[in-house]
């Protein structure tokens, strides 16, 4: 059953209100409850220790509330970077961020070093080019789920510390 509560909105922000019950459904009991249903969720979360996370990928934005629990990177001979990095959410799933940097490839068209630097200088030609980088967010209910898809001795890092508390109260 329902309870009826008053809630005060002051003028300046009725606007606010409409947008917010626009959003909701229409209804501002929709856009009251889903406002302090997040608040809950995130105010608990950051009293035990996690934050708010947002990863952009592709012009979207993906957000969970979390915590980070390592970050890897590594290089390819092109230069191209890789970084993965792997959190633990509030619920208890572990999220990996993989981030490619653009793979830039520049140089000559001819194999000789000299030629190639003499481009470098601006007295030759050279060419260049890239592919752009990309990321991907993916969701592993158990930490198991990220072997194979993170490098190694990162993956042996994770799981050593995966089980650790995000907040741990000392009693001095």
């Amino acid at each position: 059953m329902a309870q009826n509560t008053t809630i005060d909105i002051p003028d300046e922000d009725l606007p606010l209100l409409e947008r917010a019950q626009h959003l909701a459904g229409g209804t501002p009991s929709a856009a009251v409850s889903e406002a302090l249903r997040r608040y809950v969720e995130m105010e608990e979360g950051r009293r035990q220790g996690y934050e708010e996370i947002v990863i952009r990928i592709a012009g979207d934005e993906r957000r969970f509330s979390g915590v980070l629990l390592g970050e890897w990177g590594r290089t390819s001979r092109s230069g191209r970077v890789d970084t993965f990095r792997v959190y633990r959410s509030h619920g208890g799933t572990f999220v990996l961020h993989v981030d490619r940097s653009p793979d830039w490839v520049s140089g000559s068209e001819s194999d000789d070093w000299a030629t190639t630097w003499l481009g470098y200088l601006g007295l030759g030609e050279t060419s260049w080019g890239f592919v752009p980088g990309d990321a991907t967010v993916e969701a592993a209910g158990t930490l198991e789920e990220l072997r194979g898809k993170i490098p190694g001795e990162f993956y042996d890092r994770i799981a050593a510390l995966a089980d650790r508390p995000v907040v741990e109260d000392l009693d001095l």
